[in-house]
Protein backbone atom coordinates (compact mmCIF):
# COMPACT_ATOMS: atom_id res chain seq x y z
CA UNK A 1 0.00 0.00 0.00
CA UNK A 2 1.32 3.58 -0.95
CA UNK A 3 -0.02 6.51 0.93
CA UNK A 4 -2.78 4.13 2.92
CA UNK A 5 -4.18 3.14 -0.29
CA UNK A 6 -3.67 0.21 -2.65
CA UNK A 7 -2.08 0.39 -5.59
CA UNK A 8 -5.18 0.22 -7.67
CA UNK A 9 -6.81 3.54 -5.98
CA UNK A 10 -3.75 5.20 -6.00
CA UNK A 11 -3.90 4.52 -9.59
CA UNK A 12 -7.12 6.01 -9.96
CA UNK A 13 -6.83 8.99 -7.63
CA UNK A 14 -3.46 10.11 -9.60
CA UNK A 15 -5.46 9.50 -13.16
CA UNK A 16 -7.80 11.82 -11.42
CA UNK A 17 -6.17 14.63 -9.67
CA UNK A 18 -4.17 14.30 -13.78
CA UNK A 19 -7.17 14.91 -15.43
CA UNK A 20 -8.73 17.52 -13.15
CA UNK A 21 -5.32 19.88 -13.44
CA UNK A 22 -5.20 19.45 -16.93
CA UNK A 23 -8.66 20.13 -17.04
CA UNK A 24 -8.60 23.52 -15.52
CA UNK A 25 -5.27 24.01 -18.09
CA UNK A 26 -7.86 23.33 -20.83
CA UNK A 27 -10.66 25.35 -19.92
CA UNK A 28 -8.39 28.03 -19.22
CA UNK A 29 -6.95 27.84 -22.82
CA UNK A 30 -10.13 27.67 -24.40
CA UNK A 31 -10.77 31.25 -22.35
CA UNK A 32 -7.97 32.85 -24.21
CA UNK A 33 -9.53 30.99 -27.50
CA UNK A 34 -6.20 28.72 -27.45
CA UNK A 35 -6.45 25.26 -27.56
CA UNK A 36 -2.88 23.48 -26.84
CA UNK A 37 -3.80 19.38 -28.22
CA UNK A 38 -0.99 17.73 -25.98
CA UNK A 39 -2.88 19.51 -22.96
CA UNK A 40 -6.55 18.60 -24.24
CA UNK A 41 -5.36 14.76 -25.38
CA UNK A 42 -3.82 14.54 -21.54
CA UNK A 43 -7.35 15.44 -20.09
CA UNK A 44 -9.63 13.58 -22.71
CA UNK A 45 -7.36 10.20 -22.08
CA UNK A 46 -7.01 10.62 -17.64
CA UNK A 47 -10.33 11.74 -17.26
CA UNK A 48 -11.88 8.92 -19.17
CA UNK A 49 -9.23 6.62 -17.77
CA UNK A 50 -10.85 8.00 -14.76
CA UNK A 51 -14.19 7.05 -15.36
CA UNK A 52 -13.82 3.49 -17.09
CA UNK A 53 -11.26 2.13 -13.61
CA UNK A 54 -14.27 3.70 -10.89
CA UNK A 55 -16.23 0.62 -12.57
CA UNK A 56 -13.21 -2.22 -11.38
CA UNK A 57 -13.73 -0.94 -7.71
CA UNK A 58 -15.62 -4.09 -5.90
CA UNK A 59 -19.51 -2.36 -5.11
CA UNK A 60 -22.74 -4.66 -4.06
CA UNK A 61 -25.03 -1.74 -5.81
CA UNK A 62 -25.55 0.79 -7.95
CA UNK A 63 -23.73 3.63 -6.67
CA UNK A 64 -23.90 7.48 -7.42
CA UNK A 65 -20.73 7.00 -8.61
CA UNK A 66 -21.66 4.83 -11.38
CA UNK A 67 -24.11 7.38 -12.42
CA UNK A 68 -21.59 9.81 -12.92
CA UNK A 69 -19.20 7.50 -14.40
CA UNK A 70 -21.50 6.24 -17.00
CA UNK A 71 -22.68 10.09 -18.07
CA UNK A 72 -19.06 11.16 -17.78
CA UNK A 73 -18.64 8.48 -20.88
CA UNK A 74 -21.88 9.53 -22.75
CA UNK A 75 -20.57 12.95 -23.01
CA UNK A 76 -17.09 11.85 -24.19
CA UNK A 77 -19.02 10.03 -27.09
CA UNK A 78 -19.73 13.43 -28.03
CA UNK A 79 -17.08 15.66 -27.14
CA UNK A 80 -14.56 13.31 -28.62
CA UNK A 81 -15.92 13.26 -31.95
CA UNK A 82 -16.49 16.86 -31.87
CA UNK A 83 -12.87 17.49 -31.93
CA UNK A 84 -11.22 14.82 -33.35
CA UNK A 85 -13.76 13.88 -36.40
CA UNK A 86 -15.77 17.13 -36.79
CA UNK A 87 -12.96 19.41 -35.86
CA UNK A 88 -15.29 22.02 -33.98
CA UNK A 89 -16.76 22.74 -37.07
CA UNK A 90 -20.40 24.92 -36.62
CA UNK A 91 -22.52 23.15 -33.64
CA UNK A 92 -19.27 21.15 -32.47
CA UNK A 93 -17.54 23.60 -31.35
CA UNK A 94 -20.21 24.28 -28.06
CA UNK A 95 -20.85 20.88 -28.19
CA UNK A 96 -17.18 20.23 -27.26
CA UNK A 97 -17.03 23.32 -25.23
CA UNK A 98 -19.95 22.24 -23.23
CA UNK A 99 -19.05 18.80 -22.77
CA UNK A 100 -15.53 19.63 -21.61
CA UNK A 101 -16.90 22.06 -18.78
CA UNK A 102 -19.61 19.30 -17.64
CA UNK A 103 -17.08 16.55 -17.56
CA UNK A 104 -14.82 18.92 -15.79
CA UNK A 105 -17.14 19.45 -13.25
CA UNK A 106 -18.21 16.28 -12.85
CA UNK A 107 -14.69 15.65 -11.56
CA UNK A 108 -14.22 18.34 -9.25
CA UNK A 109 -17.98 17.30 -7.89
CA UNK A 110 -16.36 14.04 -6.93
CA UNK A 111 -13.51 15.49 -5.83
CA UNK A 112 -15.60 17.80 -3.44
CA UNK A 113 -17.38 14.50 -2.39
CA UNK A 114 -14.28 12.46 -1.85
CA UNK A 115 -12.78 15.48 0.20
CA UNK A 116 -15.54 15.19 2.07
CA UNK A 117 -15.81 11.81 2.94
CA UNK A 118 -11.91 11.44 3.58
CA UNK A 119 -10.67 14.57 5.28
CA UNK A 120 -11.12 14.48 8.96
CA UNK A 121 -12.03 18.39 9.35
CA UNK A 122 -14.21 18.35 6.55
CA UNK A 123 -16.20 15.04 7.24
CA UNK A 124 -16.77 16.47 11.20
CA UNK A 125 -18.72 19.73 9.84
CA UNK A 126 -20.84 17.32 6.92
CA UNK A 127 -20.85 13.58 8.21
CA UNK A 128 -23.74 12.84 6.07
CA UNK A 129 -23.34 15.09 3.10
CA UNK A 130 -26.27 16.18 3.56
CA UNK A 131 -25.22 18.61 5.70
CA UNK A 132 -24.90 22.76 5.14
CA UNK A 133 -21.16 22.86 4.63
CA UNK A 134 -21.12 20.34 1.69
CA UNK A 135 -24.54 21.68 0.35
CA UNK A 136 -22.91 25.05 -0.27
CA UNK A 137 -19.41 23.63 -1.20
CA UNK A 138 -21.15 21.82 -3.85
CA UNK A 139 -23.24 24.48 -5.24
CA UNK A 140 -20.29 26.88 -4.96
CA UNK A 141 -18.82 24.69 -7.05
CA UNK A 142 -21.63 24.25 -9.61
CA UNK A 143 -22.00 28.14 -9.72
CA UNK A 144 -18.73 28.56 -10.62
CA UNK A 145 -18.93 25.98 -13.54
CA UNK A 146 -21.94 27.39 -14.96
CA UNK A 147 -20.28 31.19 -15.20
CA UNK A 148 -16.86 29.75 -16.57
CA UNK A 149 -19.16 27.35 -19.57
CA UNK A 150 -21.34 30.44 -20.85
CA UNK A 151 -17.72 32.33 -20.57
CA UNK A 152 -15.69 29.99 -22.22
CA UNK A 153 -18.63 29.21 -24.83
CA UNK A 154 -18.64 33.33 -25.70
CA UNK A 155 -15.06 33.34 -25.81
CA UNK A 156 -13.80 30.14 -27.38
CA UNK A 157 -13.52 30.45 -31.21
CA UNK A 158 -12.32 27.64 -33.57
CA UNK A 159 -10.47 30.32 -35.67
CA UNK A 160 -8.14 31.40 -33.51
CA UNK A 161 -7.76 28.73 -31.69
CA UNK A 162 -5.96 27.02 -34.72
CA UNK A 163 -3.88 29.78 -35.28
CA UNK A 164 -2.75 30.14 -31.18
CA UNK A 165 -2.36 25.93 -30.90
CA UNK A 166 0.24 25.98 -33.63
CA UNK A 167 1.99 29.00 -32.40
CA UNK A 168 2.23 27.73 -28.88
CA UNK A 169 3.16 24.18 -29.76
CA UNK A 170 6.14 25.07 -31.90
Amino acid sequence: MILGMPPFTLFHVVLSLIGILTGFVVLFDLLSSRKRDGWTAIFLITTVATSVTGFFFPFEKFLPSHAVGILSLLIFAAVIPALYKFRLAGAWRWIYVVGAVIVQYLNVFVLVVQLFLKVPALKAIAPTQADPPFIVAQCVVLLLFIVLGVLVVKKFRTGHAAVGATALQR
